[in-house]
């Protein structure tokens, strides 16, 4: 059964924003969540509720899209943007963590498990949490920065 896929409107900005080489990569990626849902992500963050119900995938260079589940049919993309540690603005998990209210973990007590659980389904849904991350989201109205 295919995947519904939604954006956030933070997201549907920062896609608008991709350049063709990045959006094709996004497009590629969008079709690929459709069919093979949490498959398609790279890993699950780690942390406390909701950080751990969140998957990511590494789509092109620095590039990363950030997805959460409402249940194993539908799926949100979150946040899209690069990984720059070293620019706080534009990093995309600076954003996420802010966007959360939290803190990141520290480096030594981060891992990558896998976004699917054992029999192949994603993270818990998410339920009110992914409402009020989409309002938090709607609300964010930065823009990058090239």
């Amino acid at each position: 059964m295919p995947v519904e896929v939604i954006a956030t409107r933070r997201a549907q900005q920062q896609i608008a924003a991709l350049d063709r080489t990045h959006a094709q990569a996004f497009t590629a990626f969008l079709d690929d969540l459709s069919l093979n849902g949490c498959a398609a992500l790279g890993y699950r963050l780690t942390g406390p509720v909701p950080v751990s119900r969140l998957c990511v995938k590494h789509l092109r260079a620095a590039l990363r899209v950030v997805v959460a589940f409402e249940s194993p049919q539908r799926a949100c993309v979150l946040l899209l943007g690069p990984h720059d540690a070293a620019d706080p603005s534009l990093d995309v998990y600076a954003e996420l963590y802010e966007l959360l209210g939290t803190v990141p973990p520290d480096g030594a007590s981060r891992t990558k498990p896998p976004c699917c659980d054992d029999s192949g389904q994603p993270p818990p849904g998410f339920g009110d949490d992914l409402a009020d991350l989409i309002i938090s989201a709607a609300r964010q109205r930065r823009t990058r920065r090239r």
